[in-house]
């Protein structure tokens, strides 16, 4: 029996399986340490787990690709990962660009439209800790680095929440706004706490977006709906009795090795 894979991705052995059968893509959203009274942790990632990441997945013979490429697996000679970004976090610009750079990898974040160089209020309504969101400025920067940016609605509401035409104001304002400040296409959607319906996904590709990203978790295939992409969230390993353990029996397998 195949052993079931864990939640969240932390390193690639237990995923390598799943990611040669179709497209992956790796979703993030911030990278730095949590700060005291952060409520949503698995939302973070310290910088040197990202590096971690980006090197086994870099070392393992990864490329990164495209959004736009997700939708057709299988071609790529080399395996390929696509590395998402959501809301736009300025701790992202700050501690995820190099690594990415040293590895030759490219990526998308995903940016909450009227909340540009502003804080993170959706989270904030929650009791969750201030963060800053990367201002124009920045993500001009963000853009020289070779990355692309998509769109994460106005607001970040739960778009199957409000009526549907306010849903469809937030997913096609939000593609004029950033496409109008930063003369790039805006091709990539991304629902706010990946909350879709088929109602939704419609409004996304009725506004011209090529693909959208939910968290529904697994890879995608020829077969996956372009406008109702798969990811895998990558986080910290949690700190649990399970995973506790876990390490122990791999610190003692190490230690009888190196014995002669």
């Amino acid at each position: 029996m195949t052993a079931p894979l864990p939640a969240y991705y932390t390193r690639l052995a237990p995923f390598r399986e799943l990611f040669a059968t179709g497209a992956p893509v790796l979703t993030y959203h911030k990278i730095g340490p949590r700060p005291w009274g952060a409520r949503l942790k698995g939302l973070y990632v310290s910088p040197k787990l990202f590096a971690e990441q980006m090197t086994e997945l870099h070392q393992a013979g990864f490329q990164t690709q495209s959004l736009a490429a997700v939708d057709k697996p299988g071609q790529a000679a080399t395996p390929v990962i696509t590395l998402t970004f959501d809301d736009g976090f300025e701790n992202v610009l700050r501690h995820a660009v190099e690594p990415m750079r040293q590895c030759g990898f490219r990526s998308i974040e995903f940016l909450v439209a009227a909340r540009l160089g502003q804080l993170n209020d959706w989270e904030m309504r929650q009791g969750e800790v201030a963060e800053r969101l990367m201002d124009a400025a920045q993500i001009r920067d963000w853009l020289a680095a070779d990355h692309e940016i998509g769109a994460h609605s106005m607001t970040h509401p739960f778009l199957t929440q409000i009526p549907l035409a306010q849903a469809r104001e937030e997913i096609s304002a939000s593609k004029k706004k950033l496409e109008d400040l930063f003369d790039v296409p805006i091709r990539h959607f991304c629902y706010p706490y990946g909350d879709c319906s088929d109602a939704i996904s419609e409004l996304a590709r009725e506004a011209g977006y090529e693909t959208a990203c939910t968290t529904e978790a697994g890879v995608n295939t020829t077969e996956t709906n372009p406008w109702q992409l798969r990811r895998v969230t990558a986080r910290y390993a949690s700190r649990n009795w399970r995973n506790f353990f876990g390490r122990l029996k791999n610190v003692k397998s190490f230690a009888r090795s190196q014995k002669f």
